[in-house]
């Protein structure tokens, strides 16, 4: 009888033993790696190419336009015609000036003459010191009327010149405000010019946004057809009021590249981005809270071994979080199943797209 409960007590024993030597089992887990982020996202808005100077012509004398020379989109050059003025009025008065400038060049050519003889008849002691003086004042007077009428008719050819409306340096034609046949006015706008060799981008923000940019907000340009198509930017300028319907302020940024594709017009996206102090995004199911803490398993893909590690949260988001401190970029961290491991403990790897 005592020999029996040895033996049941001897196998007992050696069971029990048998259970601590028993390895502990390998647990698959989910993992993805950190990555650090050293820019915050503020969002992405649509936007145009233009062109930083832009101006809007107008005739210098009034009339009737008789022909537009150039359509919206043409090129042109220094010089070129873009419309033209009925000039019927203007060659009115430069044949008017001309026969101003006639008859006082007659009335000068008899002025001078009189004074000429009146100085003679003087000299040989014939001819009165008042008959003189009358001369040479006529002769002044008619001097300085020539020149008036010299300048009344530069001034008739020039208004001539005027009725063709030029531009003085290379541009594109990107509006026209009068059409052929209608009657304007001096100095009102006609035409609008952009120089194509100086191009911004243009956005329109909320005026939430715009007031909270700041010297480190970075602007990436891209063309909407081709994202291919970017350059960096800063901003330029904002507009100081915001727009009455759309209650969006207009900001232009200036272009550190101005590519190819960047034509006038061109459709573009632009995003923005802040500088920020470098952060870990991981997903949510990640955490783990131990007694107030925040933890997450570090997978030590060497020894394929989990341990946890306290982590500081500064941002939960609509299934992730942000990190202040705790990961270092590369590491991974299991996303799954992070409440039934032990410290230390075997696992099999399954990486999971972050």
């Amino acid at each position: 009888m005592n020999r029996s409960l040895m033996l049941v007590g001897c196998l007992l024993l050696a069971a029990c033993g048998s259970d601590k030597d028993k390895p502990e089992p390998v647990r698959p887990v989910l993992s993805v790696p950190v990555r650090t982020q050293d820019s915050l996202d503020l969002g992405r808005f649509a936007g145009t190419i233009q062109a930083r100077y832009e101006s809007t012509l107008g005739f210098r004398v009034g009339g009737r336009i008789s022909r537009r020379w150039v359509d919206v989109g043409a090129t042109v050059q220094p010089g070129d015609v873009l419309a033209s003025l009925d000039p019927t009025d203007q060659r009115n008065q430069l044949r008017a000036a001309e026969g101003d400038l006639a008859r006082v060049e007659a009335q000068w050519i008899n002025a001078q003459a009189n004074a000429r003889r009146q100085q003679q008849l003087y000299d040989r002691g014939v001819g009165a010191q008042a008959q003189l003086d009358v001369a040479q004042t006529d002769l002044k007077t008619t001097g300085a009327s020539l020149e008036q009428a010299k300048a009344a008719l530069q001034q008739a050819r020039d208004q001539l010149g005027y009725a063709e409306l030029r531009t003085d340096h290379a541009a594109v034609v990107t509006d026209w405000k009068a059409e052929a046949g209608q009657t304007v006015a001096v100095g009102q706008a006609v035409v609008t010019l952009a120089r194509p060799d100086v191009k911004e981008a243009v956005i329109d923000l909320p005026t939430a946004l715009a007031d909270e940019l700041s010297k480190g907000v970075e602007f990436i340009v891209m063309a909407q057809l081709d994202s291919s198509i970017r350059s960096r930017a800063v901003i330029r300028e904002i507009e100081p009021q915001a727009d009455a319907s759309t209650r969006t302020r207009r900001v232009r940024l200036t272009l550190d590249e101005t590519p190819e594709g960047f034509r006038l017009g061109t459709s573009i996206s632009v995003t923005l981005s802040s500088a920020v102090a470098p952060r870990s995004e991981i997903p949510a199911s990640a955490l783990q809270d131990v007694d107030g803490k925040t933890r997450v398993w570090i997978v030590d893909t060497r020894q394929k071994v989990v341990n946890p590690r306290e982590v500081q949260v500064l941002q939960r988001r609509q299934g992730s979080v942000l990190l202040a401190s705790g990961v270092q970029p590369g590491e991974r961290v299991v996303t799954a199943g992070v409440n039934s491991l032990k410290p230390g403990q075997k696992v099999v790897v399954d990486e999971e797209t972050p």
